[in-house]
C-alpha cells in the first residue's frame, strides 16, 4: 500500500511549478545544456516563461529567449517586464528584434515604444511593415493615458446587411489577425458605430438572418480621449470583454480589451501606492531602477516632511516651562502624535480608495467628512478611556492622565477630519488625491496634535 502511494505523481501548485521552472532553467543554462533548457520550456505557458526569464541573471535572459520558437517568442515578449524587453532589444541583432516587434499586438508595441528612447523608436518604426507602422503611429499619436493610446485597431467589423453565414465566413478569415472575436462591431459605410453583436448570438442565429436583425443598437463606447481609468471602470461595471473606441465623429477606430484593463488597474494601483508613500512613480520596475534615481524620487517628500517636522520640534521647545514643571507630560508625546497619524492615515486611505474606484459619486463630501469626524471622536473616546487608566498607572498623576485622555479624543477627531477632508480639497484644485499621503497627513497632525496636547494640559493642570 505504501509503495503504491509513493508511486503517485507529486502535485505542485502554480507557484511551485514556476519556481521549479526557474531553478531548472537556471541550472541547465549554467551547465550549457541548451537542448535540455529548450525541452524544459516546451510545455510551459508563455506568461510563466516570461516570469522565469525575468528572474534569470541578465546575461542568461537573451540566451533563454533565443531558445523559443518564433510564435512563442512573440507571446513571451509581450508578457515580459518593460526593462527586460529593452535589455533584449540591446542584445539582439536588428532583424531578430524586428521579427518579434513586427508581430506584437499594436497596443503592446505602443506600450513598449513609450519606454524606449526616441532614437530607438524611430529606427524600429522605420523597419516595420507598412500596416504595422501605420497602426503603431496611430496609437502613438494619442495622448498617453487615454483610450486611444491603449486601444488596438485589430478588431472585426460587420455591416448590417450581411447574413449570419457571410458574417461567419468573414470572422474565419480575419480571426487570426484580430485580438478578439467574442464581440463583433457593426458599422455603416462611413465606419460609424451602429451596433454590437456577440459571437454567441451569431452562432445561435439562423444562417440567413441579417446582422441588423439580431444586433444590439444600444452600444456603450468611449472616445479616444477618454481617461484610461474611466475606460477600466466602465469595463469593470458592465463586465465587458472589450470596449469599442470611437473618434469625435463616432467612427470606430479600435477596441480596448479586458487584458489591457487588468494592466491599467495594476499600473494605477501601483502609482497610487507609491504616491501615498511619498515616492514618485516613474512607471518602471522599482527594484530594477538604479539607486540614484530611487533616492531622487524619494528625497523630495522626505525634505518636505523634514521641514514640517521642525514645526513640531519648535513647538515642543516653546513649552519648556510647562515640561519643566511636569516632566511626565513629555512621556506621552510619541503616543499621542503616533495615534493621531495612524487615525488620519486610516481615514485618508478609505477616502482616497473610494475616490479612485468612483464610489464617491453619490456621496456629499461634507457628509463623508462629518461621518469620519464622528468615527474619529468615537475612536478617541474608546482609546482615551484606556489611556487615562494606563497613564495614571504609569505616572500616578490624575492631571497628566486626564490631559492625555482628552488630548487623544481631540487629536483623533482632528486627524479623521483632516484625513478625509484634504483628499477632497486636493481633487477640487486639480491634484491627485493620493498626494495626501499617510506621511504628509501624519506630519500635519503631529504639529497640531502637540499644540492641542499642551493647550489641554495647561487648562487641566490649572484646575488641579
Amino acid at each position: 500500500m505504501t509503495d503504491h502511494q509513493d508511486s503517485r505523481p507529486q502535485v505542485f501548485s502554480r507557484q511551485e511549478l514556476r519556481e521549479l521552472v526557474r531553478s531548472q532553467l537556471f541550472m541547465l543554462l549554467e551547465q550549457g545544456n541548451l537542448p535540455g533548457a529548450k525541452a524544459l520550456l516546451v510545455p510551459v505557458q508563455p506568461a510563466d516563461i516570461a516570469e522565469a526569464i525575468e528572474q534569470l541573471p541578465e546575461a542568461q535572459q537573451a540566451i533563454a529567449f533565443r531558445l523559443l520558437s518564433k510564435n512563442e517568442a512573440i507571446e513571451v515578449y509581450e508578457n515580459l517586464n518593460t526593462s527586460v524587453q529593452q535589455s533584449l532589444i540591446e542584445d539582439f541583432k536588428r532583424q531578430d528584434v524586428l521579427d518579434i516587434v513586427d508581430k506584437m499586438s499594436p497596443d503592446d508595441r505602443a506600450r513598449l515604444f513609450d519606454e524606449l528612447p526616441a532614437k530607438v523608436v524611430s529606427q524600429l518604426l522605420a523597419q516595420l511593415s507598412l500596416i504595422e507602422r501605420q497602426s503603431t503611429a496611430l496609437l502613438l499619436g494619442y495622448e498617453a493615458g487615454t483610450a486611444g493610446r491603449i486601444m488596438t485597431p485589430e478588431y472585426v467589423s460587420l455591416k448590417e446587411n450581411l447574413t449570419v453565414f457571410q458574417a461567419l465566413e468573414k470572422i474565419r478569415s480575419l480571426a487570426q489577425f484580430t485580438e478578439t472575436v467574442y464581440y463583433l462591431y457593426v458599422v455603416d459605410v462611413a465606419r460609424h458605430l451602429t451596433g454590437i453583436i456577440s459571437l454567441r448570438d451569431i452562432v445561435t442565429a439562423q444562417p440567413d438572418q441579417k446582422i441588423g436583425e439580431i444586433m444590439t443598437r444600444d452600444v456603450v463606447s468611449v472616445t479616444t480621449d477618454a481617461d484610461q481609468e474611466e475606460v477600466a471602470r466602465i469595463i469593470q461595471r458592465y463586465d465587458f470583454l472589450a470596449m469599442p473606441v470611437v473618434d469625435r465623429e463616432q467612427r470606430l477606430v479600435g477596441i480596448v480589451t479586458v487584458d489591457d484593463v487588468i494592466d491599467i488597474l495594476e499600473e494605477e494601483a501601483t502609482e497610487d501606492i507609491y504616491t501615498m508613500g511619498g515616492v514618485q512613480s516613474g512607471g518602471d520596475d522599482y527594484f530594477q531602477t538604479n539607486l540614484i534615481t530611487v533616492a531622487r524620487r524619494r528625497v523630495l517628500w522626505l525634505l518636505v516632511l523634514l521641514l514640517t517636522n521642525t514645526g513640531t520640534t519648535a513647538l515642543i521647545h516653546s513649552q519648556e516651562d510647562l515640561l519643566e514643571k511636569v516632566v511626565a507630560l513629555s512621556s506621552f508625546i510619541p503616543l499621542l502624535i503616533g495615534t493621531g497619524g495612524n487615525v488620519g492615515a486610516q481615514s485618508s486611505t478609505v477616502v482616497i480608495r473610494s475616490l479612485n474606484v468612483d464610489q464617491m459619486r453619490a456621496k456629499n463630501p461634507l457628509w463623508v467628512i462629518q461621518r469620519e469626524g464622528r468615527a474619529g471622536a468615537l475612536l478617541g473616546l474608546m482609546l482615551g478611556s484606556i489611556v487615562v487608566i494606563w497613564a495614571y498607572f504609569l505616572q500616578g498623576n490624575w492631571a497628566v492622565a486626564i490631559s492625555v485622555g482628552l488630548s487623544l479624543v481631540a487629536i483623533s477627531t482632528l486627524a479623521s477630519v483632516a484625513g478625509s477632508g484634504l483628499p477632497f480639497i486636493f481633487r477640487a484644485i486639480g491634484f491627485d488625491p493620493a498626494l495626501m499621503s499617510a506621511p504628509f497627513i501624519t506630519t500635519a497632525v503631529d504639529v497640531l496634535g502637540v499644540f492641542i496636547y499642551f493647550t489641554v494640559a495647561r487648562f487641566v493642570l490649572a484646575g488641579f
